[in-house]
């Protein structure tokens, strides 16, 4: 599901990460809306619907769909986080005239051989409904905590998960049993890579992302976990202006 945040000029489509949702951009959407006009999506299994198959082939048919019954008229900047960044760039190379340029945070092509099993029953243990906001908070931490408040589902008992444990296990593990190193290489347009310090992803294969692919610049956040972009947000926020204003630079495409 699309939601227009305002702004104007060139379409800016932000993409969650896996147990997100559109909510979790906020903090940034004001300050994005003076680079375009921002649109949030939720993807499927976020508080709708899941794909009938649970492939990223499907989820990303499934934002293209959503674009086409929008109405864009010219290529998007998208910015992903997680889940969200595989699903830009797969988009980018499945539909190259959707997108003028990608930010991509925290995600590399190959998790080939890793399980998501002991995390999920990690997930199905969790004490919901988490009552109060602060009960998110103490369990959480105070940034994955505000994720998971705009991420979960506020009932009147209080908050839950938005979506399926073994639906988002699914997803997760079929990262574990392919790659997607084919679909990198087939992006044609500029992008911008941005690491925490302590990522989740395999060690170097966002540098070697970038020395892969031409027209790829590379961001190591020190101090920033898997949620760079709330984690330190001023330190986002730099690496990703400066990405953009390259943009509007002539022959930057």
């Amino acid at each position: 599901m699309l939601h227009d945040e305002g702004g104007s000029g060139r379409p800016i489509l932000l993409l969650h990460g896996l147990m997100g949702s559109a909510r979790t951009w906020r903090r940034h959407v004001p300050w994005l809306r003076g680079h375009g006009h921002i649109h949030t999506f939720d993807a499927a299994a976020h508080g709708r619907p899941a794909p009938d198959e649970l492939t990223t082939e499907a989820f990303v048919a499934d934002l293209a769909r959503h674009l086409d019954d929008a109405g864009f008229d010219e290529p998007l900047v998208v910015i992903g986080h997680s889940m969200g960044a595989l699903h830009a760039w797969c988009l980018a190379a499945a539909h190259p005239d959707r997108v003028a340029a990608l930010v991509l945070e925290d995600m590399a092509p190959d998790f080939r051989g890793r399980t998501a099993a002991d995390w999920a029953a990690v997930i199905g243990a969790w004490p919901q409904p988490f009552r109060t906001e602060a009960a998110v908070h103490d369990y959480f931490g105070p940034v994955a905590g505000q994720y998971f408040l705009d991420s979960f589902d506020r009932r009147e008992d209080g908050w839950y998960l938005h979506g399926d444990v073994a639906t988002f296990r699914d997803i997760s593990e079929e990262w574990g049993t392919r790659h997607f190193w084919d679909e990198w290489r087939a992006v044609q347009v500029p992008a911008l890579l941005v690491e925490g310090e302590f990522t989740i992803t395999p060690e170097g294969q966002m540098r070697r992302m970038q020395d892969e692919r031409p027209g790829t610049g590379y961001v190591r956040v020190a101090g920033a976990g898997h949620l760079v972009h709330d984690d330190r947000p001023g330190d986002y926020r730099a690496a990703v202006e400066a990405f953009l204003e390259t943009l509007d630079r002539p022959g930057s495409a």
